[in-house]
């Protein structure tokens, strides 16, 4: 847990509630802080299955998990491919795409193009393109007088992509079973904030929406976790704009690392379906192994 991204924080917060809900499940548990010494750590301390509870760069896109792959040690969540794949947001659209999963029109453009133009008609937002947890999301409204200022810390490539109006309804899967689907109330819009800090945000589970809805979240969860190649859980997030019925549903990003924090929304829906945090957590160690 922890690690050098932008996500550190909630690894943490992560990390911690899972070394306490796998005790609890029976498991000799040894915390690590993921440092440049990862490699030597995890050779001194020589764990049966290594429970990866990092998000964002590093340890959410497919390198950190390179590197268990040349250790040999078994490990939870997506592999290699599959999480570099799931964290580039710009080739994960093209493999919705490919599926038919329905998307937004998006584009890459460089910090200083976003700064200074336009990039998309207006309402449009820009974000990083291999980050999560809301990270660097700037929303620009339809009347607003310019393009936005991006701060410094942005990457120099960015995806700009059309604003999706709407509810933010979401899915977990666990393995090949899609769990239920929540719908996230906010006062504004589902930023770092509202994800992590009680009280940020209000989470309906199941979701009170047409069983044509739920129905279709449902499917394109398990659509996409398999076309990304996702192992473990995953758990992917949609934009639903009631006026447009079932048109009005579109697919935005699929998490291979979702929080496990106490406001997460996995560890929540699986507790709906009847599995206990612990459970969840059990159930994740055992599916670990390499070759994912």
């Amino acid at each position: 847990m922890g690690g050098p991204s932008s996500e550190n924080e909630v690894s943490l917060s992560s990390g911690r509630e899972c070394v306490i809900a796998l005790r609890d499940a029976g498991f000799l548990v040894e915390e690590i802080i993921a440092d440049r010494d990862l490699p030597e750590v995890l050779r001194t301390c020589a764990p049966d299955v290594v429970f990866n509870a990092l998000h964002g760069r590093w340890g959410e896109d497919g390198c950190v998990q390179g590197l268990l792959e040349w250790m040999g040690l078994p490990y939870t969540h997506s592999g290699v491919l599959s999480s570099a794949l799931a964290m580039d947001k710009q080739r994960a659209k093209e493999a919705y795409k490919s599926v038919g999963l329905p998307i937004v029109e998006s584009v890459l453009a460089s910090k200083a193009e976003v700064s200074s133009n336009h990039v998309l008609k207006p309402p449009y937002v820009v974000k990083p393109y291999n980050e999560g947890s809301s990270v660097g999301v700037y929303i620009v409204h339809e009347d607003a007088n310019g393009p936005p200022k991006l701060a410094e810390d942005m990457p120099d490539l960015v995806m700009v992509e059309t604003y999706a109006p709407g509810r933010e309804l979401t899915t977990t899967v666990m393995g090949d079973r899609a769990l239920t689907v929540t719908d996230i109330i906010t006062d504004g819009w589902y930023d770092f904030d509202a994800k992590y800090k009680p009280g940020g945000s209000r989470h309906v589970v199941p979701a009170d929406v047409p069983q044509e809805i739920f129905d279709a979240c449902m499917e394109y969860a398990i659509t996409a976790h398999n076309v990304l190649g996702c192992r473990g859980v995953s758990r992917t997030d949609y934009r639903w704009d009631e006026s447009r019925g079932l048109d009005g549903l579109v697919v935005l990003e699929t998490n291979t690392q979702p929080g496990m924090t106490p406001t997460s929304l996995s560890p929540e829906q699986a507790q709906h379906v009847g599995i206990s945090f612990p459970e969840m957590c059990r159930w994740m160690v055992e599916d670990a192994s390499c070759d994912r």
